[in-house]
């Protein structure tokens, strides 16, 4: 074909000389009278030609007519092979994603049965806007796994073609190896000295067996390996196809720990620290001993570890250990001294503030949180009293106007010479890099008493009895988290009795003192240890008059009239007692939290809950026996607390926050009933 195509275009261009040339003579011969005869002839010629020349053109067309089509029939079959040929499998869909054509391999290997006319999305589970981006989407279908990419071969018509990448044995490959990934997991059994020490030799052994077939229950089944490292503490290294198990069954050694019981008395618990997104072990066990302070911090008896950067935990369902060991609060209470004194204990040296100078510090602003009760302000006012003979200024930061220790307030005020109480304007004058803030009664800086203050202070020191939480008020030079600890008033009162001669309290200040152990307690009753019984008897000694007390419990006729309504409008739903206060009443908070107090007396009743709306905020305020951890449950509702009482707000209307409590009761039911 490429010889006759070559012959013929050789022949027309020669025709075409021959016909303009004859043409040409012919013009120029019969303008010569003798000549007209030979003129004649040469017009002849050139029409013989130019016949000649659009004969040949004519067939040319033909041959290249024929041409074309057969070029054109074998790229639409070579396209067509190449498509059937593919080596993944593809679709061409058209403008509704309905498929028109697909090759042999996905009827093979994606979709068995004849998909024609059938919407891709109908067959698979698959997102085409992804698919035509550069990475394309991963998508299993069959067991197999494949990045699906998508491109547009015909805008005009609309159609497209999806090609899959089989990716299996890669993703089957990066699961292996995710699972194969070990993490670190430090168990340690809470308060063993304090346990073991009054226990006879024979019971001893006993648990050291129970506590060893524990350990070998919780790696049955695993390849895990464990290292005693100490009697009270284990380091596992689990690969997290078993470590994530551990997870769904919600650590069921925590359950298992409680089983075992001491002298009949007590039973043993479990502080249990997971890292297992770190790059190698190394980074795991710093992970983990995070989550392990963590769980020590908020009573021990749970396990905790991290998932996308957040704090998860598991247990938490009995209450702190009573630990009797004085030895972490006295290193508290010289490194604080050390701090607001340097010299005053060489040895305690290296804790002194970066920015505070040889001097210490001349001034100390304490506070505590927002609608200050008895305990956050009384244990101020205690701690302000023993600091006033260290320091030159000391003051308690409050809101005057929003508070609940009004009546303490009052009393202070009424018996003392100089002023304890500024407002949090009047603290934030006074703040400069001179100035120690010290913050009791809770370590969330969502709470405290002035956010600017904690803002703007570059040294604090926190004084708290609560559970840790996650997101603390950070940076901090020094703190004292017990949640073992009955009250705020009950830590800073061992505080101050730890200091001996080289401050005291009047009689006045160890009122306020024992005012917040009284309520935090419930008059004695509840988290009362040993060392509660102490420290008050330490205030009994330093002049607290127990009337005196009493009387800052007292409350108007409307406040109890209010808690009587708010208790009348209880229910009883899953061993919960759920109540609204009037969110318009003056002394509301009050009323609230002495409603839910009192509805722990009812018959059946395991914790209450008292929920009162104030502008946009929905207030929960919750209390329980023991059996039910309140702060787990106000936690899932963006609150916290402790054990035996918890709070939390939501800024929603009640009828959805009696709802999402009553969720929130039910999760944790279920989560402790596996």
């Amino acid at each position: 074909m490429k010889k006759n195509k070559s012959f013929l275009m050789l022949l027309s261009a020669t025709m075409a000389v021959i016909a303009l040339t004859s043409l040409i003579g012919a013009f120029m011969l019969h303008a010569t009278e003798d000549k007209k005869n030979s003129g004649s002839v040469l017009i002849l010629v050139s029409v013989v030609s130019i016949m000649l020349l659009l004969l040949e053109a004519f067939v040319f067309r033909n041959q290249m007519h024929k041409y074309l089509t057969k070029t054109a029939t074998q790229l639409v079959r070579t396209e067509r092979d190449s498509l059937q040929h593919f080596p993944s499998p593809c679709v061409i869909l058209d403008s509704d994603d309905t498929i028109v054509w697909f090759n042999r391999l996905f009827e093979e290997k994606v979709y068995e049965e004849d998909p024609y006319g059938e919407h891709l999305q109908d067959i698979m589970n698959i997102d085409l806007e992804r698919a035509y981006e550069e990475d394309g989407c991963q998508i299993c279908v069959n067991r197999r796994y494949y990045v699906a990419r998508a491109v547009h071969t015909d805008l005009r018509n609309g159609l497209s073609m999806v090609y899959f990448k089989d990716i299996t044995d890669y993703t089957e490959l990066r699961y292996d190896a995710y699972q194969s990934h070990n993490g670190v997991i430090i168990i340690v059994i809470d308060n063993y000295d304090a346990m073991m020490s009054d226990i006879r030799e024979s019971e001893k052994a006993h648990i050291a067996v129970e506590i060893e077939k524990l350990m070998e229950r919780f790696l049955d089944g695993t390849t895990a390996i464990a290292k005693k490292v100490s009697d009270d503490r284990f380091y596992v290294f689990m690969e997290e196809r078993y470590l994530s198990r551990k997870i769904e069954n919600r650590f069921r050694i925590l359950e298992e720990a409680r089983q075992i019981r001491i002298s009949g008395k007590s039973n043993v618990t479990l502080s249990i620290g997971v890292g297992r997104e770190g790059k190698g072990l190394e980074e795991c066990e710093k992970l983990a001993k995070q989550a392990l302070e963590l769980c020590q911090g908020r009573g021990g008896d749970q396990a905790a570890y991290r998932e996308n950067g957040e704090f998860r935990f598991f247990g938490g369902v009995s209450t702190g250990a009573d630990n009797n060991n004085r030895v972490k609060i006295r290193i508290f209470a010289e490194t604080l001294l050390e701090i607001i004194k340097p010299g005053s204990i060489e040895s305690m040296g290296n804790y002194r503030a970066d920015d505070g100078d040889s001097q210490g510090f001349r001034r100390v602003l304490i506070m505590g949180h927002r609608f200050g009760d008895l305990d956050s302000i009384g244990s101020a006012t205690g701690l302000c009293c023993a600091l006033r003979k260290i320091v030159s200024e000391c003051y308690v930061v409050v809101d005057r106007e929003k508070n609940l220790a009004q009546s303490l307030i009052n009393y202070i005020e009424e018996n003392e010479i100089s002023n304890y109480y500024i407002t949090p304007q009047q603290g934030l004058d006074r703040l400069d890099s001179d100035t120690l803030v010290i913050v009791v009664d809770t370590h969330n800086p969502e709470l405290v008493e002035s956010k600017e203050m904690i803002a703007r202070a570059k040294n604090i020191v926190v004084i708290d009895h609560h559970r840790r939480m996650v997101k603390g008020i950070e940076p901090l030079i020094a703190q004292c988290l017990e949640p073992g600890a009955s009250s705020a008033a009950e830590l800073v009162t061992e505080i101050i009795e730890l200091w001996g001669d080289r401050t005291s309290i009047d009689a006045h200040a160890a009122e306020a003192l024992l005012s917040g152990i009284m309520l935090d307690t419930k008059y004695f009753v509840m988290k009362t240890g040993v060392t509660t019984f102490e420290t008050a008897a330490y205030l009994k000694k330093m002049g607290a008059d127990t009337i005196a007390v009493k009387q800052m419990f007292a409350n108007s006729i409307e406040t109890y009239h209010e808690k009587s309504r708010v208790i009348n409008s209880a229910e009883v739903y899953r061993k919960c007692a759920i109540a609204r206060a009037d969110g318009s009443f003056g002394n509301v908070r009050v009323a609230a939290s002495q409603a839910a107090d009192e509805m722990l007396g009812i018959t059946g009743v395991c914790a209450s809950f008292v929920m009162y709306k104030q502008g946009d905020i929905v207030n929960i305020s919750a209390r329980s026996m023991g059996k039910f951890n309140v702060q787990v449950i106000m936690e899932s509702l963006g609150g916290g607390g402790h054990l035996t009482m918890a709070a939390a707000q939501l800024q929603t209307d009640l009828e959805s926050a009696n709802k999402q409590l009553r969720e929130a009761i039910d999760e944790f039911i279920t989560n402790n009933s596996k």
